[in-house]
């Protein structure tokens, strides 16, 4: 295999390789390093970042950079300088370097050489791996002595490690800080020299005296050198440091507003703004009233439009924090000045209507937080005045297709979907304006105001049928062409009429839609659609569409795909014609609905594939059709009260038993199975939510749903005498769609309606029965939503584990002695998508080392409890997505055990997640040899062999 190919098979390589991959790789690597040609040189050594990245582990990584330690010492400057940007490149694998000694020792040979550039170089390279080498007394040494080089290359690259160091350990920032003092004072360094030097500084915050050292003299430096140049760079050093001290945050907003409201320099002006912003940012809970006064003030009175935008961005950056409640808690109590006449109000209703769209979108920020936030008695005013503030900017941005008007556009609808949500009672009136400002506004602009439509609709329930008219009336202009915003039109139009509808479309809408299509939309503007009509209940239409599309893609895994989809919608079809009252054609839809759902499930397996093996769509769907099938076997229960009551010496037979359920007869053994059934069914449902780490937030509240299902139908039966009442009600639960708030409606409609026939009626009676029938067909009625994550994945996290030690062949055993106990290390990796964080971060991993013996090869004997098996459970904090830990394993048994490594991560707010992986590893446990020879000799001499020694039985 050539370099080439070894460079095709790193960007090729799919997840899950074995480790013979990653060391062919690396042998490869190896030859291109080691080959006489510069060019094959520094090709192999630009390839190392995409190794360590197909295979983070420690193992790999260590010889991969003992490699490029040596041809960091042998190559010449520009191979070192690969390498040096290699390493920068792979910062957070440097910890997982096991001989740093040896790897720094290779590298810090260079420092001694004649040539200025390799020692500058080599500088830089112990600046890079500061994090794992911060205290070595030879490289604060060399650094040290470099700043006193007279090269500038090496002074520069001496500053670099400097800063490095300083940031990483507080002995060489408390031993450099003296020498970098006298270089910034010294009248023989140059300016340029000093204004790189000044910015070191701003990592002597380890103690509180060196932090303060170090603000003297930067405060020295802004009081003897005015120039602006110096004054921004010294700024800029006293904010970084002050934000790290956190103590002299609210001196340093002082000192910012000091500057911005004195100095006359542009260039200071927005140093300053940049610094408030970056204050703002890191702790808004430090701006006192009299800060956020001053920031206004300023802003009133500045003329420039660009240090106005500054500014306001900085009150855009604290409008959403406590700094504004502050303002405001702290004017009430101090004046008598209403909060809608202070000069912040004043500041945003005058930009909300600037001439510049930048100026106005901020405005309409800060005035929309403000009426959020504001405890003002006469808030009517504010809002009156906010809600004309954005809708002025959206009737100016609505006709502007540039990128700024966009971007000013965006802002204003963010703006006005908040502010809805928190005060529902101007909900209205507003859709209303975007309905009408969406027949005067460029492509560009309809989208967006399309998305804001669906976001306020979804959370209120304002568009009506009387709206339905303009819309359709819109889509059949709409699409004209087939360019992309044209293509983005039809689908954000289309979501907003399905909204509209709440999941009953007429001919007259979907003939419109459909037509439309055909004229103008591709295949994947289609799925779009459908896709969007399968999450708002449409799956009649969904389902139209799914069949046209089958036929039109070019692999047979989407073909199988695309046909599981609309078997599933044709299933979800069935279920909406359930009429109230109707139970013998509530089974027959649910018998249908099955039908089409396992044929749908069949289509789902065979789309998977080791890439996308489709894990939760097929959970989801089983649990849908276990479902589906409970609450057909819940209405033959009920029925069977008709086919077979309880006899009449039922309550004989029931005081005579002592079990008071007997009373009912045949049917309590069967509610029983249903009981049972359904609180299977809320586990598994619990289960799959607690695997959902990377789900977005829709998803993981309609599984919470769908498992409030489980749970209402099982406290239903156990409402009686014979149950408990110990459940919660639903009623707490959080609603932001259509489909949630009516599952929630149908959950407490049930609940009350049982508890009101417990107190009334003894159970069983017809009644209760028939609200049983009449709670499952109101659950059948309600569409399902098949959300996002079924669909499309936007945050993608995942672990991978590596065991050691770790068996030749994975058929083959470790072997260990009974009598010593087993060090298992386990170490992972965690791998992220393309948007990591998206929804939630990793905290920390649990992992659950359980072994259980699968085959005994020694005798019987008595044996400690606790010897028999292993369950130990551990959490580790990844560290850039690294983490490692040890377990001690006792195998006393002789015998084959099998060792189960479970990891599941925790998130920032303690939630365990089931996110896998397992792995599985064999033990074979085996005599020691002493204990062996001591069985031996005493079934020569005919005695009964002593217990097997062991690791209890040795003290």
């Amino acid at each position: 295999m050539s370099l080439s190919m070894a460079r095709s098979f790193l960007s090729e390589a799919c997840y899950g390789e074995q480790e013979l991959d990653a060391n062919s790789a690396l042998m490869e690597l190896d030859k291109g390093l080691r080959s006489g040609k510069l060019g094959e040189q520094c090709e192999a050594v630009v390839l190392f970042p995409k190794l360590f990245q197909k295979y983070p582990f420690p193992i790999l990584i260590n010889s991969a950079f003992l490699k490029l330690a040596d041809i960091f010492r042998l190559g010449n400057n520009f191979l070192r300088l690969c390498v040096l940007k290699v390493t920068q490149q792979s910062e957070k694998h440097l910890e997982k370097i096991l001989n740093v000694d040896e790897f720094v020792k290779r590298v810090f040979s260079v420092i001694h050489s004649n040539d200025p550039v390799a020692r500058a170089i080599t500088l830089r390279m112990l600046g890079s791996l500061a994090s794992i080498i911060p205290e070595r007394k030879n490289a604060h040494h060399s650094i040290r002595q470099s700043l006193d080089s007279h090269d500038n290359v090496e002074v520069e690259a001496a500053i670099f490690a400097a800063a490095s160091f300083s940031a990483q350990s507080k002995d060489f920032a408390a031993g450099i800080c003296n020498k970098v003092s006298e270089m910034i004072q010294g009248l023989d360094t140059p300016v340029d020299l000093k204004l790189k030097l000044i910015p070191m500084l701003q990592h002597m915050h380890h103690d509180a005296s060196l932090a303060s050292s170090s603000r003297d003299l930067l405060q020295h430096l802004v009081n003897s050198y005015p120039s602006t140049p110096m004054v921004i760079v010294s700024l800029h050093t006293f904010t970084q440091l002050a934000a790290f001290s956190l103590i002299d945050i609210p001196k340093q907003l002082q000192l910012l507003l000091q500057y911005l409201r004195d100095d006359p320099r542009k260039a200071v002006k927005r140093l300053a703004i940049n610094d408030l912003k970056l204050l703002a940012k890191k702790a808004p809970h430090l701006w006192i009233r009299e800060n956020t006064q001053t920031l206004c003030e300023c802003a009133l009175t500045i003329p420039y439009n660009s240090l106005k935008l500054g500014m306001l961005a900085v009150l855009s950056a604290l409008s959403g924090t406590i700094a504004i409640k502050q303002y405001f808690s702290t004017a009430a109590a101090g004046s008598s000045i209403p909060p809608r006449l202070t000069d912040l109000v004043k500041l945003a209703q005058e930009c909300c209507y600037h001439s510049n769209l930048s100026v106005a979108a901020h405005g309409v920020v800060v005035l929309s937080s403000i009426a959020i936030s504001c405890p003002e008695k006469d808030i009517v005013q504010l809002e009156q005045d906010t809600v004309l503030g954005v809708e002025s900017l959206l009737m100016l941005c609505s006709q502007d297709s540039s990128p700024s008007g966009q971007a000013t556009l965006k802002t204003a609808l963010t703006s006005l979907v908040k502010l809805l949500k928190n005060r529902p009672h101007l909900s209205q009136p507003a859709v209303e304006f975007l309905l009408g400002q969406l027949h005067l506004s460029c492509d560009s602009s309809r989208v967006l105001m399309c998305h804001a439509l669906a976001a306020i609709a979804t959370h209120l329930p304002v568009l009506g049928d009387g709206m339905l008219g303009d819309l359709v009336d819109l889509y059949q202009v709409a699409g004209h062409s087939s360019t992309g915003e044209q293509q983005e039109l039809l689908v954000s139009l289309a979501t907003v009429i399905f909204v509209a509808s709440q999941s009953s479309l007429s001919s007259e809408v979907k003939t419109v839609i459909k037509q439309q299509l055909e004229n103008v939309a591709n295949g994947w503007t289609v799925y779009r659609i459908a896709r969007q009509a399968s999450r708002m209940g449409c799956h009649e239409f969904s389902s139209e569409l799914y069949q046209c599309l089958r036929t039109r893609v070019a692999s047979e895994h989407f073909y199988f795909w695309l046909n599981s989809l609309k078997e599933f919608s044709q299933a979800e079809q069935c279920l909406s014609h359930v009429e109230e009252g109707d139970y013998s054609g509530a089974m027959s839809a649910i018998a249908e609905a099955l039908r089409s759902y396992q044929k749908g499930i069949a289509s789902l397996t065979a789309a998977s594939t080791p890439l996308s093996p489709l894990t939760f769509q097929c959970e989801f769907i089983k649990l849908r059709i276990d479902t589906l099938q409970a609450l057909s076997q819940l209405i033959c229960t009920c029925n069977s009260l008709k086919t077979s009551p309880p006899p009449a010496i039922a309550t004989t037979i029931a005081l005579t038993s002592g079990n008071d359920v007997q009373r009912c007869g045949r049917i309590s053994m069967q509610m029983k199975v249903c009981m049972d059934e359904f609180r299977s069914l809320a586990a598994r449902y619990a289960d799959l939510h607690q695997s959902l780490f990377d789900a977005d937030y829709p998803t993981l509240r309609n599984t919470t749903a769908e498992l409030l299902a489980g749970l209402a139908c099982n406290r239903s039966f156990d409402t009686g005498p014979t149950g408990s009442q110990e459940h919660g009600t639903s009623g707490s639960v959080q609603t932001e769609s259509e489909y949630e708030r009516r599952m929630m409606s149908v959950f407490n409609h049930v609940l009350v309606e049982v508890e009101g026939l417990s107190k009334k009626h003894p159970p069983v009676s017809h009644l209760h029965t028939n609200c049983l029938c009449d709670a499952v067909i109101a659950l059948l009625k309600v569409p399902l939503s098949f959300q996002r994550y079924f669909f499309q994945k936007l945050q993608s996290t995942s672990i991978k584990l590596a065991l050691s030690p770790s068996p030749r062949t994975p058929s083959e055993p470790i072997p260990v002695q009974n009598s010593q106990q087993l060090t298992l290390k386990v170490e992972g990796v965690v791998q992220h998508g393309s948007t990591p964080g998206l929804f939630r971060k990793i905290q920390s991993v649990c992992l659950n080392v359980t072994s259980v013996l699968q085959s005994k090869t020694g005798p019987d004997y008595k044996i400690p409890l606790d010897s028999k098996t292993n369950e130990i459970e551990q959490r580790v904090e990844p560290h850039n997505d690294y983490f490692s830990t040890q377990f001690l394993l006792n195998f006393s048994i002789l015998g084959t055990h099998v060792v189960t490594v479970e990891a599941s991560v925790v998130d920032e707010s303690g939630i365990e997640w089931k996110t896998g992986p397992k792995t599985m590893v064999s033990v074979k446990s085996m005599e020691d040899p002493y204990s062996q020879q001591l069985r031996h000799q005493l079934q020569q001499s005919g005695t009964q062999p002593a217990p097997q020694r062991s690791s209890y039985i040795r003290f």
